[in-house]
């Protein structure tokens, strides 16, 4: 079973946020896993108003392509463009490097602790 970061919270749709303003929104490396090779995002703009559990965007891998969902709601203040740039680092770095936005919160969604996430991603 994978080891998911403690400080990071989680969605049931594989995104994981963490708790610094603005918070940090990128996908899982479970989700990184299932794609497969990452090869376009399509992320929201800076300056949109995004809702938890709504799509906000979509990856693209060269098995399929799936719709991001944002684990918060608020304003996007920044994008990933090194991410944009390289896709692939969704693959390599998915908790680091790999993150694809930033929010200013102004709610969640139903959020999972690591351990929780990991159970449920099994």
């Amino acid at each position: 079973m994978a080891d998911f970061p403690d400080n990071l919270r989680y969605s049931v749709e594989h995104e994981w946020v963490d708790g610094a303003t603005p918070a940090t929104v990128g996908v899982t490396s479970v989700a990184a896993d299932a794609l497969g090779d990452v090869v376009y995002l399509e992320l929201p703009e800076v300056g949109a108003t995004i809702e938890a559990g709504t799509v906000v965007g979509e990856i693209e891998s060269t098995k399929s392509v799936s719709e991001l969902y944002s684990p918060v709601s608020g304003t996007v203040v920044e994008v990933n463009q090194a991410a944009i740039d390289d896709p692939a680092v969704v693959n390599s770095a998915p908790f680091t490097e790999g993150w694809l936005f930033k929010v200013d919160v102004t709610g969640t969604g139903q959020l999972l602790s690591a351990e929780e996430y990991s159970q449920h991603a099994g």
